[in-house]
C-alpha cells in the first residue's frame, strides 16, 4: 500500500514512528533469542535476563503505540498492513496477559502447595504416587480397601483438571480426607500409620492436579503468543521491504 500523507505515513514524523516501531519490535523479538543462547549471552556480557525482559515488555508496549501513531490511528486498507496491524494488537495484548499469568500463577502455587514440579513430569509423578498408594492399601483391612476403591482410586487414575483450583489452590483437601481421618479412630496403630501415609499420598496427588490445572493457561499462552509473534516479525519485514522497494 503506497504511503499516504493524510495518514501520516508519508511525512517525516510518520516515517520516524514507523522506523521506531520496527526497531522496537525487532529488539523485543531478540529476547527469545537471548533466552535460547543464555550461556553465550552471559559469557559475552550481553546484559542480565531481567534487563532483557524489561526490554521485551516495555519495548513491545511502546512498539504498539508507535505503530498506531505511524498508521494515524486509522484502520489499514491493505492486506499486508491489515495483518500487521491485527498481529501487533494480538501480540502486545497476549504478552501483557502472559505477564499477568506469570506473576499470578507461580505465586498462587507457591502459597499453599508443598510440591514444585515441571508440567511435563506430572503424568510420570502421578503414576509413581498411584503405585505407592496401591502398595499401601494392599496390606490394609477391607474397610480401607473399600474406601480406597470407591472414593480415592478414581482420583489416582491420572492427572485431572478441576476448576476449583482457580478458586482454592488446595482443592478442598481437608474435606476429602474426612473419611480417612474417621477410619483412623477405628483401626489399629499399625493401620493408622498406613492411613497417614495414604492421606499424604492423596494430598500429593491433589497438589499435582493443582499444578496440572493452573500451569495449563501458561502453556496455552506460550503457544498462542510466540508463534504469532514470529509471524508478526515476518509481516514487519515484508512491510519494510514493500515500503523501500515501491
Amino acid at each position: 500500500m503506497p504511503p499516504s500523507r493524510r495518514s501520516g505515513q508519508g511525512n517525516a514524523w510518520g516515517v520516524a514512528y514507523g522506523v521506531g516501531a520496527a526497531t522496537l519490535m525487532l529488539a523485543a523479538a531478540l529476547y527469545g533469542m537471548r533466552r535460547r543462547t543464555m550461556r553465550i549471552a552471559i559469557r559475552m556480557g550481553l546484559g542480565t535476563a531481567r534487563s532483557w525482559l524489561y526490554l521485551h515488555i516495555y519495548g513491545g508496549s511502546l512498539f504498539l503505540v508507535l505503530m498506531l501513531m505511524h498508521s494515524g490511528f486509522r484502520l489499514p486498507r491493505g492486506t499486508t498492513t491489515g495483518w500487521l496491524w491485527g498481529l501487533s494488537l494480538w501480540t502486545v495484548a497476549s504478552g501483557l496477559l502472559g505477564l499477568a499469568l506469570q506473576q499470578w500463577i507461580p505465586r498462587v502455587l507457591g502459597s499453599a502447595l508443598s510440591v514444585e514440579v515441571l508440567y511435563e513430569r506430572i503424568p510420570e509423578l502421578v503414576d509413581e504416587v498411584r503405585a505407592k498408594a496401591e502398595s499401601c492399601v494392599a496390606s490394609c483391612s477391607e474397610p480401607v480397601k473399600r474406601l480406597y476403591a470407591a472414593r480415592l482410586a478414581p482420583t489416582f487414575e491420572g492427572p485431572r483438571r478441576r476448576w476449583i483450583y482457580f478458586a482454592d489452590v488446595t482443592g478442598g483437601i481437608q474435606s476429602h480426607l474426612k473419611d480417612l481421618h474417621y477410619l483412623k479412630g477405628l483401626t489399629s496403630a499399625e493401620e493408622q500409620e498406613k492411613l497417614t501415609e495414604l492421606a499424604a499420598l492423596y494430598e500429593a496427588k491433589l497438589e499435582l492436579d493443582a499444578h496440572y490445572t493452573l500451569q495449563l493457561p501458561l502453556r496455552c499462552w506460550l503457544y498462542s503468543h510466540v508463534p504469532l509473534s514470529l509471524v508478526l516479525v515476518a509481516f514487519l519485514v515484508l512491510h519494510v521491504f514493500a515500503v523501500l522497494y515501491y
